[in-house]
This record gives C-alpha cells, structure tokens and sequence, in this order.
C-alpha cells in the first residue's frame, strides 16, 4: 500500500511539474500570455523588405501576433538612422512595451535605452540587424557567412574568368549585419584575385542617397565591372541608375532583392542574380521568440526550442541566435516562382 502511494504521489508530483513546466530547473509558464503590447519597429518605415517581414498581409510578424492574441503595433521613423529610431523605442517603452522587436540601425546608440527597458521587464528580440549585447534572442535572416559569401561567389560568376573591378553599395556605415555580411564577403574575395574591390559606399537605405552614391560610383570608375549591394534599398536604387546610364552588361550587378523589385531588372540582365530569404519569415519568427520570452515560456539558452506557428519548431543557438534558414538565389529561371 505505501509503495503503491509513493508510486501515485510521484506521478501527480510529475504531473504538476509538467503542466508548470521545467526546463533545465527553470519554470516555465504552460501557456503564453494573452493581451502582450508588442512593437515591431524595423529600420524605417516606407522600407518594402521590412513591409514584407512586418505585415499582416505578408504573414509576417504582425500576423503571428494576430494568431496569438497580442497587441502588435509596426513602428519606426522614417529615416534608417538611429536619431529617427530611438524616439519611436523611447515611445514604445513609455506606452507600455511588454516587448519590443527591432532590426537595430545602430546598436551604440541604441542600447543604452534598450538595457534600461529590459532591466524594467520588457523583452526585447531582433530580426535582421543586431543589437548584440542588448537584447535575448537575434533572429537572423540566413547564416551571416553564407550570405557574404554568396554574394561574391555571384559576382566572380557574373563576370567571368576576366574579373574586374567591383564595388559595394551598402546600407548605413553602422549596421551590424551590412558590416557583417561585407566582412564576409572581404574574405571571400581573397578567393578571387581577379576581382579588385576599389570602394565601399553607403546609402543608408535611402532611395535618393543610394541612387548618388551608385551614381558617384559610375562615375570615379570608368572601369568598373560589378556593383555588390546588400540591402534591398541599395540594390534596387543601383540597377536603376545602371539602367539609365544605358550601362545594362556593361555594370553587372548582384546582391540581396526582394524579387518582385527586381524581377524587371533579373530579366533585362541588369542583375542576373539576385539572392534573398522569405523576410516575412524572419519577422514571424521574432514575433514567436518575442511572446514566447514575454510569456517565461522559453529563455535564451541555447537548445532552447518553441513551435513558431506554420513555421515549426525552432531552436535557439550560441549567443541567443535563430537561423531560420538559407537563401535562395533569384535568376530568369524561378522570379517568376516568388511573390514577395
């Protein structure tokens, strides 16, 4: 009778710890707390990479906030620059945050005010550009390495065996994931003796500044072979100004496009190749990891996991990171597959 009892109060003992949950000693809470104030502020706002990753529409991370019953709100200036994005934080914070999911302009700037709210209790996750000792989780768009190094692998094919010169458009001098991706893709030019990088500009995910420095470019170098331009502002602003110098194979270009933007340019060969993720994905992804962290229903650790909706199970990695998957390179043969 007494071990019978044992036997019967261990597996009620299990069973309440189950429905609490423990991970690792740690409770977790057993079911995700509804009502959450959540701000998703991206760069800036009028950005159409951050309108795929945010919006209802796209499934992005307004959507999956839908799905699980919080309060999400898109936020941002106007401008890709920190003095534009730290106001619209300050904001959000004071209206109540229960979290926070930014693509970080710039991490210095930012963290200050972003420590200062987390030490308040609100949870704060990234997506797409970094802020890495300020916040829990970082969704990353696809593996930082692959993506540098994809970028180049496309250019050395682009121009052939003749190589030549190149350039890189770039975002604003102060993202983390620009200056990431351009390490990487620095060391994958090693590679490739033939390709000559002469200058790195930046646009600042700016239409108009992207399109004056692509412009500046063309005209420094008469002998430039490549443009490399890792953002989708950048890159669309390149092809364009290509395309009206009447330099279409004459200035190839490659980078990261979304390829509804790009798709004219992908078929005119103005950009043969042009290399993205599903940025909806990534901003789903960060809603999730978002609640879930609000909610005590995971920690940051790594082998932590959670069931990001249609998505499946995700798992957090050294340093608080999420890989939600590779990339796919965009030709005449499949934009026409993809409707982002």
């Amino acid at each position: 009778m007494t071990s019978s009892l044992s036997k019967r109060t261990l597996m009620l003992a299990v069973a309440a710890l189950c429905a609490i949950g423990i991970v690792g000693g740690v409770a977790y809470a057993a079911s995700l707390k509804k009502g959450l104030k959540v701000y998703v502020i991206p760069k800036n706002l009028g950005n159409s990479y951050f309108t795929t990753a945010d919006s209802v529409k796209t499934d992005g991370a307004l959507a999956a906030l839908g799905t699980l019953g919080e309060k999400g709100t898109e936020t941002s200036g106007t401008a890709a620059t920190p003095a534009s994005q730290l106001p619209v934080i300050q904001s959000s914070i004071a209206k109540g945050a229960n979290a926070l999911i930014i693509s970080a302009d710039d991490p210095l700037a930012l963290c200050p005010t972003l420590k200062s709210a987390a030490a308040k209790g609100v949870t704060v996750v990234t997506y797409d550009s970094d802020a890495p000792t300020c916040r829990s989780i970082y969704v990353e768009n696809a593996p930082a390495q692959s993506i540098g190094e994809s970028e180049v692998v496309d250019m050395a094919k682009e121009l052939g065996a003749a190589g030549g010169q190149v350039a890189i458009v770039s975002a604003a001098a102060s993202a983390t994931n620009q200056n990431t991706w351009i390490g990487y893709m620095k060391t994958e030019l090693k590679k490739y003796p033939k390709l000559d990088l002469v200058s790195t500009v930046y646009g600042n995910d700016d239409p108009t500044t992207a399109t004056q420095v692509t412009q500046g470019l063309l005209q420094k170098y008469p002998k430039l072979k490549g443009i490399i331009s890792p953002t989708t502002v950048g890159i669309l602003a390149a092809a364009e100004v290509i395309d009206k110098a009447k330099d279409i194979g004459k200035v190839l270009l490659t980078g990261l496009g979304t390829p509804l933007e790009m798709k004219s340019y992908i078929e005119n060969g103005t950009s043969p190749d042009v290399i993205l993720w599903n940025p909806a994905r990534t901003g789903y992804i960060a809603a999730y990891a978002a609640v879930e962290l609000a909610s005590k229903a995971i920690t940051d650790a790594t082998g932590q996991t959670f069931t990001a909706g249609s998505f499946g199970k995700e798992t957090i990695g050294p340093d608080g990171t999420i890989d939600p998957g590779g990339t796919t390179t965009f030709t005449k043969a499949n934009v026409n597959q993809f409707h982002f």
